[in-house]
C-alpha cells in the first residue's frame, strides 16, 4: 500500500520566459529574455509549460517544470547581501513555500489535480554567479531546486495549495 503525506504550500510566484538567458549558452555569454512573474501556468502532461522556453524542448524531458524553495531564495539574500536580488533570478518555474524539494526527488506528487514525478535536483551552474553574485554556485549546491516531469495536466495557480506526495 503506497504511503501518502499531504502538506499545505503556498506558491509565491509562477515564472514563465520564452526564450533561455543561460541554458545552451556556454562560450557564448548570456541573453536578456524577460522573465514573467504570472498568475498562472498551463501544463501540459509530457510537454511542459505553454509559453514557457523548454516547451517540447525534447520527448520525456526531466525539466518540464522547475520549482525552488523560497526559504533558499531567502537564504541567498541573506548571505550574499543581496536585498534587491529578485526570485526570478534563479530561472526557476515556481517558488514554493513549505516543502523540501528534496525530498521530492524521486517521488510522485499532486498539487490539486495536476501531477508530477520529481526527476533530480535543477543543480545550479556557473552562470548562478553571473545572475546572482559570485559564489552563489557552490552556495547552491546541493539545493539547487527541482526538475519534474509532468505526469497530468492543467493549470497552476499562486496561492495555497495542497501538495500531496505518494511513495
Amino acid at each position: 500500500m503506497d504511503q501518502v503525506t499531504t502538506l499545505q504550500v503556498n506558491l509565491s510566484h509562477l515564472f514563465l520566459s520564452p526564450g533561455h538567458n543561460y541554458y545552451g549558452r556556454h562560450g557564448k555569454g548570456s541573453e536578456d529574455h524577460e522573465i514573467h512573474d504570472v498568475e498562472l501556468l498551463e501544463l501540459i502532461e509530457g510537454r511542459g509549460i505553454v509559453d514557457d522556453r523548454f516547451f517540447d524542448y525534447k520527448e520525456d524531458y526531466k525539466g518540464q517544470i522547475t520549482f525552488f524553495e523560497h526559504a533558499t531564495y531567502e537564504r541567498v539574500r541573506a548571505e550574499f547581501d543581496l536585498p534587491d536580488l529578485l526570485p526570478s533570478a534563479f530561472r526557476r518555474n515556481v517558488v514554493v513555500h513549505g516543502v523540501d524539494l528534496n525530498d521530492l526527488i524521486g517521488k510522485c506528487f499532486r498539487i490539486g489535480d495536476l501531477e508530477f514525478t520529481g526527476s533530480e535536483e535543477a543543480r545550479p551552474c556557473y552562470w548562478m554567479d553571473e545572475a546572482c553574485a559570485p559564489g552563489v554556485e557552490k552556495f547552491l549546491k546541493g539545493k539547487g531546486g527541482l526538475r519534474c516531469r509532468i505526469t497530468a495536466g492543467g493549470t497552476l495557480t499562486k496561492g495555497s495549495q495542497t501538495l500531496t506526495i505518494v511513495k
